[in-house]
């Protein structure tokens, strides 16, 4: 049991490292968190950020790639 419980950790922790890299190279290559429809605010020292459209398309892309990898 706790080899199985072992296994799922260290492949969790791949999954987050490849995960964590996409997102650090997506600024730069998608532009990601400056889309048009983001919604920014700047006034005086105040700064209010809200990725609305990035965070949509995060969210259909991940449910697309999680439906392929586990349909069975």
């Amino acid at each position: 049991m706790m080899y199985g419980l072992g296994k799922m950790i260290a492949l969790m922790g791949i999954f987050l490292l490849v995960v964590g890299g996409l997102l650090m190279a997506s600024e730069r290559l998608f532009h990601l968190g400056r889309l048009p429809g983001d919604i920014f605010i700047q006034k005086g020292n105040f700064t209010f950020y809200f990725p609305i459209v990035t965070s949509i398309i995060l969210s259909l892309v991940l449910t697309l790639i999680l439906n392929l990898i586990f349909r069975r």
